[in-house]
């Protein structure tokens, strides 16, 4: 299966798969049941299909989903002295609205920016390389991953000269693949990424041979104790669908070859935060 194939068929059989996508579909298939006097099969699909959505317009399912991801690696208890560079996979950028109002605008992951501007301060000297280009089908080529990236950046105060982009990649296997001949054979990398895309992440890199540390970012889930009957549908579907596709991403890479493992775990060298982390403190406590 060539890269370009896996693309289309990757983004045909998530349109399909989409949790929001398939609530819609079995709502419109069950009206259509109906007006074609099929109420009983009709039944079977918009009867469990209310209480499933119901259930996810009341409360947070979808940390149920997403939450193993995120906890799988944590941000190192203690950095490295030294790195040869910081990874920044792209995913933070809001292409279209970007594209739309002629400015960088980020959308739910920015904060991967945030934290590897955070890395460049400590590593004053390590280059920090960005590989993202668009996931969309409608929107190849437009190479404005790559300008956004770098104006955030530019907006961040991180020196140009540091910045390497490889803005040509449009899933994460193209990230390493593309980003692979930008880096030293035996250097060590600071990965940063959102938690619940960690696993694939790391599982890729280690396929392809780079040495990564893991740095993740951008949360999606809540605490047990946070997570209450609050009746916000958009919250809600946002961890369902990111973690969802997460586990369909785990498992179509691992049969294609494209990972070893289908949850990749932490190294030995690591923590694993669900077992031998010390917990750490909370900053917003008593705010």
């Amino acid at each position: 299966m060539t890269d370009t194939l896996f693309f289309y068929l990757s983004k045909l059989a998530w349109a399909l798969l989409s949790p929001g996508n398939l609530i819609i579909i079995i709502f419109i298939l069950g009206s259509l049941l109906v007006l074609m006097n099929l109420r009983k099969l009709a039944k079977w699909l918009l009867i469990p299909n209310a209480l499933l959505a119901s259930l996810l317009l009341s409360y947070p399912v979808g940390d149920w989903v997403i939450k193993p991801l995120e906890q799988r690696f944590s941000i190192p208890a203690q950095l490295p002295d030294q790195i040869d560079g910081i990874i920044i996979l792209g995913g933070g950028e809001d292409l279209k609205r970007s594209l739309s109002w002629n400015v960088a605008e980020l959308g739910l992951g920015g904060d991967r920016y945030i934290a590897a501007k955070k890395l460049a301060d400590i590593y004053p000297f390590a280059p920090v390389i960005f590989s993202g280009g668009s996931g969309s089908i409608q929107l190849q080529n437009t190479g404005a991953e790559g300008h956004i990236a770098q104006q955030v950046f530019n907006d961040l105060g991180l020196y140009p000269s540091r910045l390497i982009l490889e803005s040509a990649s449009r899933n994460t296997y193209e990230n390493f693949r593309n980003t692979q001949p930008l880096l030293k054979p035996d250097g060590t990398y600071l990965l940063v990424t959102s938690a619940f895309h960690m696993p694939r992440s790391v599982g890729i890199a280690r396929q392809k041979g780079i040495n990564v540390i893991p740095y993740p970012v951008d949360y999606r889930s809540n605490s047990r104790e946070l997570r209450q009957i609050n009746f916000d549908f958009y919250d809600h579907l946002k961890a369902l669908e990111a973690g969802w596709r997460e586990w369909i991403g785990l498992t179509v890479y691992f049969f294609t070859g494209k990972t070893e493992h289908w949850l990749p775990k932490p190294a030995s060298t690591e923590q694993n935060p669900a077992s031998t982390q010390t917990p750490r403190p909370n900053p917003f406590e008593g705010l």
